[in-house]
């Protein structure tokens, strides 16, 4: 579904090239992939090259789509955006929640970008709300929602349109203990569906209930334990 092949960015600053990622590769399974480093260590860029909000300098990034196979650096910006539309859900730290829209709006919003009708939206919102516990929060902006309560829905706009591949940059970072575990939960229950899942934590207690570590320092991968 998601394959990386020697890839590798490079940033300027000045007259110094900063490589942020170096010539990493991996083919992306089904299930729980837990990438862990250090901070400064390249993570974040990485999962924005694999989801293609970025371009790599060498290498490229290869994902199935529809059965047929796609470099996302080929691609234009509005080609890239629409097949994140179709095949990825993205749950960030920060939350990202639309601040004028309720919960069941921000949830429904990825089914009006694409074109789903008003009916079938509020049912697939209010469905997936209740399904992360907010059913009786449908109509709070986001203001009037804990961060736990925010990144629940978080991730259910990130299953909007039921997305084969989900990526995560450290989705407890902003949150208690007890709210980051049923985050986490969240999230890894949906390996079960047959998704193929990505998470960026410094949470080791979190990557080691993934199904396999990556384990990544100076944009290199140094190992992959499968668990």
């Amino acid at each position: 579904m998601l394959e990386a092949i020697n890839l590798t960015k490079r940033f300027h600053q000045g007259d110094i090239d900063v490589t942020a990622v170096e010539r990493f590769s991996h083919r992306f399974k089904a299930g729980i992939t837990a990438i862990v480093g250090p901070s400064g260590s390249g993570k974040t860029t990485l999962l924005n090259l694999l989801a293609g909000f970025d371009t790599p300098t060498e290498g490229e990034v290869r994902v199935q789509d529809g059965g047929k196979e796609v470099v996302l650096s080929r691609l234009d910006e509005g080609s890239r955006a629409g097949l994140r539309l179709r095949l990825m859900g993205f749950v960030f730290q920060q939350w990202n929640l639309i601040p004028t829209l309720t919960a069941l709006e921000n949830v429904a919003f990825p089914m009006l970008l694409a074109g789903h009708k008003r009916k079938e939206r509020q049912e697939r919102a209010a469905f997936l709300l209740a399904q992360v516990g907010l059913e009786k929060r449908l109509k709070h902006l986001p203001h009037r929602l804990s961060g736990g309560e925010q990144q629940r829905v978080a991730i259910a706009r990130a299953l909007a349109l039921d997305p084969p591949i989900l990526f995560a940059d450290e989705p407890t970072g902003n949150l208690d203990s007890a709210s980051g575990e049923r985050v986490m939960e969240l999230i890894y229950s949906q390996a079960r569906k047959g998704r193929t899942i990505i998470v960026v934590t410094h949470n080791l207690e979190l990557a080691r209930q993934a199904d396999r570590i990556l384990r990544v320092r100076d944009g290199r991968l140094l190992e992959e334990v499968v668990q």
